[in-house]
């Protein structure tokens, strides 16, 4: 095996107990139908068994489990999916393998049994401390049930807890955005992820956003900052716009994905990078298990990437970490001069949006508030200056 060949396995689970008001990402909501469930691992054994065969030298160093709420689809389909891939694959010792979970859906006995399977990370939805909110977001848990949760969570042996929270939800004060963080910091999890509530077509939410009562976008913005500096104070350091770490806990498999890595993913709507190419199962559960079992196509997308289209990646990836990008790791890889993004950098730094530090170009927690428009300003040089250089 070449030294230093990793990968990253990501396994999609659809199945929730109920959607949420904003969630736009694939999942079926409802009662849990076990025969359906039990096909979808099949299907997922057979695509994990068949894929392996592609990846012989690769050492997976982390395995995340996502969805959908992968604590509702049960133990024992986790516990068989994660065992096929110990088989199939040369996972680490060591490996990052982590699982979403939500608060009502998780009890001592199946965390117990995950933790002896392999899982090693949680990352437990809380997302706020007033059930009033909750209740509004369309979450199926109470905060008493996140704060039991953590607590099932340590006494079934894991070490490594991260919690999910929003702010910007309707009817949100900045006042109860702190309430929020002191209470759950309270918690003691190693990790922390902060996401501000984005209205998606197609949601619920969408269909009532003017009547909900959302902080405008400047409160937003102070939430967020307010969190970066709070989350500080209490050890947790910014390693990427949304999420934050106690040392050494940030989350591997995240990571993989800002830093342009390879990974797999198993599931409808699941991406992945892998061989110089990038492909997506597309988002349909029962076309997913029909083509698995069948040998038809799965995939909605599967396209080889070009250096150029590579050389944009790094900066929309990177730029979203705290550790931002460097110029000669970025002439090396991409061959392109770094001399004309500098020039933007610099004008970004006198605004206080970007800065310079340990030879490495990073935006500030001001600058990730206008991250989009920035890095797409820092794209149109980056292809301005390729187009030139091949005149």
């Amino acid at each position: 095996m070449e030294q230093g060949k990793t990968l990253g396995i990501y396994v999609h689970i659809p199945f929730c107990r109920s959607k949420c008001e904003y969630c736009d990402f694939y999942s079926i909501g409802g009662s849990r139908d076990r025969d359906l469930m039990d096909r979808y691992v099949q299907a997922l054994v057979t695509h994990i068994r068949e894929t392996a065969r592609g990846a012989g030298d690769y050492l997976v160093d982390t395995v995340y489990f996502g969805g959908g709420t992968p604590s509702f689809f049960g133990a024992d389909g986790l516990k068989r999916i994660l065992g096929e891939l110990y088989k199939r694959f040369d996972i680490a010792p060591d490996a990052e393998i982590t699982m979403e979970a939500n608060p009502d859906s998780v009890s001592l006995r199946e965390l117990r049994a995950l933790r002896r399977a392999g899982f090693n990370r949680i990352s437990l939805g809380v997302q706020n401390d007033a059930d009033e909110m909750l209740k509004a977001l369309g979450r199926p848990h109470t905060y008493g049930q996140a704060v039991s949760a953590v607590r099932v969570a340590r006494e079934a042996g894991f070490d490594n807890l991260s919690l999910d929270l929003m702010y910007g939800l309707p009817n949100q004060t900045r006042a109860q955005w702190m309430n929020t963080l002191r209470h759950v910091v309270e918690l003691k999890p190693e990790h922390l992820s902060c996401y501000g509530l984005k209205v998606e077509p197609g949601t619920p939410l969408a269909g009532y956003e003017d009547c909900a009562n959302l902080p405008d976008d400047d409160a937003q913005a102070d939430m967020y900052l307010y969190a970066v500096s709070a989350l500080e104070s209490y050890g947790y350091n910014q390693y990427e716009i949304s999420n934050f770490a106690r040392t050494g806990f940030e989350s591997l498999h995240n990571l993989r994905y800002w830093l342009g890595g390879e990974y797999l993913g198993f599931g409808p709507a699941a991406a992945s990078n892998f061989a110089g190419k990038r492909f997506t199962c597309a988002p349909d559960l029962p076309g997913y298990i029909d083509g698995i079992a069948h040998g038809g196509a799965i995939l909605s997308e599967c396209v080889q990437i070009p250096m150029r289209e590579r050389a944009g990646e790094y900066l929309m990836l990177r730029l979203r970490t705290a550790a931002g990008i460097e110029e000669e790791e970025y002439v090396k890889t991409f061959l392109m001069a770094f001399r004309p993004l500098e020039r933007e950098l610099k004008q970004y730094a006198e605004q206080g949006f970007a800065e310079y530090q340990r030879g490495r170009w990073r935006l500030t927690p001001k600058g990730f508030l206008v991250s989009n428009q920035i890095i797409g300003k820092l794209l149109d040089t980056q292809h301005a200056s390729s187009t030139l250089s091949k005149k």
